[in-house]
């Protein structure tokens, strides 16, 4: 179980795949199967093809709300040709565009929209262990009803029928929304959900999980169970690799709604289930 999963977080947004699917989509549809690889970081890793080039080497990400491509593969691939500045940098990022196809084995994806940057943690990650050309997120995976083979190295897509927006443009629109005059007092907020717990990870920890730090008295995970000194492995099926994969799994879950956190607690593994409340 010990992995972790790179998360970008945008300013506080956070986008899911709704569970959703065209009538008889799926059953008509014939699942393909594509092979992924483990990084000694628990990275997934897949071999994709863009828009002809490559193959690339790229992370597999099912939290990262892009799909982001850096500038060496996007020159490649014809990409910066039709690449649109963005109206403020968010995050380095050179530009957007869509790929045109995007191939991973015998799956075949089209008008993919992507982020053209060279992403600080994905370069480290190249450096130390290979090439790594970007990030497949929301924008692909969103298409599908994915299925994670560990034992196999494997997924699977069915396709759904989704249409993923463009969450790039909902944020740039969210933050020139806040930075309008018409709308002085627009803030960004954190996860609306309480939860009730504090969690930390040390610099030189590359267990999984993050470690619960403290609980307070009559929150909704102290009622759950959790307890300082248990390590946070998941929590509503998502990695909690790090704080920041915290957070962002925190911030999907409406306050009011149970959700599963798994935990290890002296030596063994332990599911809980916390409600957690509403926040200011």
């Amino acid at each position: 179980m010990k992995r972790s999963i790179l998360c970008l977080v945008l300013m506080g947004w956070f986008v899911a795949a709704p569970v959703w699917a065209a009538p008889d989509l799926e059953k008509d549809a014939k699942p393909v199967a594509v092979p992924f690889e483990l990084l000694k970081t628990g990275h997934m890793t897949i071999s994709v093809k863009i828009n002809g080039k490559g193959p690339y080497t790229v992370i597999f990400d099912t939290g990262a709300p892009v799909t982001l491509i850096n500038n060496k593969v996007a020159k490649e691939a014809g990409l910066l040709k039709d690449a649109k500045k963005p109206a403020f940098s968010l995050f380095g990022a050179m530009g957007q565009t869509s790929i045109k196809t995007l191939e991973l084995g015998d799956l075949k994806a089209d008008d993919v929209n992507t982020i053209v940057m060279d992403h600080p943690t994905v370069e480290a990650i190249s450096k130390a262990l290979g090439p790594i050309e970007g990030i497949v997120g929301f924008p692909f995976f969103a298409r599908y009803k994915m299925t994670i083979n560990y034992k196999d190295k494997e997924l699977t897509f069915v396709p759904n029928g989704y249409d993923p927006p463009d969450v790039m443009a909902a944020v740039t629109a969210s933050i020139m929304g806040m930075m309008s005059e018409k709308n002085p007092k627009a803030k960004v907020l954190a996860p609306a959900a309480q939860w009730g717990f504090s969690a930390a990870k040390e610099e030189k920890d590359e267990d999984a999980g993050v470690v619960i730090k403290d609980v307070f008295a009559d929150s909704a995970a102290g009622k759950a169970g959790l307890k300082a000194g248990d390590r946070l492995l998941t929590l509503d099926g998502r990695w909690t690799e790090s704080l920041r994969d915290l957070y962002e799994a925190a911030g999907y879950v409406k306050a009011g709604t149970a959700a599963k956190v798994t935990i290890l607690r002296d030596g063994k593994e332990k599911e809980l289930t916390i409600k957690p409340g509403a926040g200011l």
